[in-house]
């Protein structure tokens, strides 16, 4: 008898939990047929890489070419000479932005070390608040400051310091250095948020441990916070050696003009460039749909060394 009790309760259990999982299942089914029509089902456009795609043209009457397209990428000087500029400046602005990675890292461990809430509460508020200011807005900040009209050469000038204005915007001195800049600006407060978080989750016991035993507030953000918050740090410059080529489109977008074209066309700029501009929609899929590839790779290594290295997978 209590065999079969213990069994009717295992397999009323066993029931329970399925029912359970297909609640949690229709929860997230949403976002996954989200995710399906805004990141998968748009990967049938890859086709176009194959035809000689004329608009308004319909697909069935422009002619099939193969490879054509990706063998130009290759062979075609001038192409080549374009694309290799492009990963100049595409490589230039992701190694930056993996060098200066380590800053939200660094801006949560001393915002956490602000004692007083309220004005903790503000820097944290002021410094998250940019990154929901489109680039548009931030590209009119950046006119209104440092236009040749701007308050900046406005200033200068009226103090004496110049005579003739500074060519801040319309100007390829600098490039990568200015979209860097703006770029920290607009993310350092957001991407300090999960930092946050992960102090949140460290045991305060550690802390209160370390300071009987004489621990300063530098030796506790030393050995303490900052290795606890290592394995954080880890996964986020993985997950950005993955997107090395993805380096986005609107900050260059407004920030471009035939000035600093040279230097400020990174990848993502340029498919649409040939694309939307020059009206060439099969070379730049094809160009983005090798960059799709290459970036599903390094995150497949990415994966592989973080398997080796810390044992955890990222994916």
């Amino acid at each position: 008898m209590k065999k079969g009790k213990t069994a009717v309760k295992s397999t009323s259990g066993a029931k329970a939990g399925a029912k359970k999982g297909y609640n949690y299942f229709f929860w997230i089914l949403p976002f996954l047929i989200l995710v399906f029509l805004f990141s998968y089902f748009p990967l049938h456009g890859w086709i176009y890489a194959f035809y000689d795609y004329k608009p308004p043209r319909s697909l069935s009457d422009c002619e099939f070419v193969g490879l054509q397209w990706f063998k130009m990428l290759f062979t075609n000087k001038t192409q080549v000479a374009q694309l290799i500029q492009v990963m100049k400046n595409t490589f230039a602005m992701s190694l930056l932005g993996l060098l200066t990675s380590i800053l939200p890292l660094g801006f949560a461990i001393f915002l956490n070390e602000i004692k007083c809430k309220k004005f903790k509460t503000f820097v944290q508020t002021f410094t998250t608040l940019p990154n929901f200011i489109s680039w548009v807005l931030v590209y009119a900040v950046a006119f209104a400051l440092f236009s040749s009209t701007g308050m900046v050469n406005s200033l200068l000038e009226n103090a004496g310091i110049i005579t003739d204005p500074i060519k801040f915007l319309d100007s390829d001195a600098h490039t990568y250095l200015w979209m860097l800049l703006w770029n920290t600006w607009k993310g350092l407060g957001w991407g300090a948020i999960i930092y946050l978080a992960s102090i949140a989750g460290i045991d305060q016991e550690l802390y209160e441990a370390a300071e009987i035993d004489g621990a300063g507030r530098f030796q506790l953000m030393r050995y303490i916070t900052l290795p606890a918050l290592l394995p954080t740090f880890f996964i986020m410059l993985m997950m950005a050696v993955s997107n090395f080529l993805n380096n986005g489109l609107d900050q260059y977008f407004v920030f471009q003009n035939s000035f600093n074209k040279t230097h400020i066309q990174v990848l993502d700029l340029y498919v649409y460039n040939i694309g939307m501009t020059g009206s060439s929609y099969s070379l730049a899929t094809a160009i983005s749909m090798l960059k799709s590839i290459i970036s599903v790779a390094l995150l497949s290594v990415c994966n592989v060394v973080s398997k080796k290295t810390r044992g955890e997978s990222i994916i």
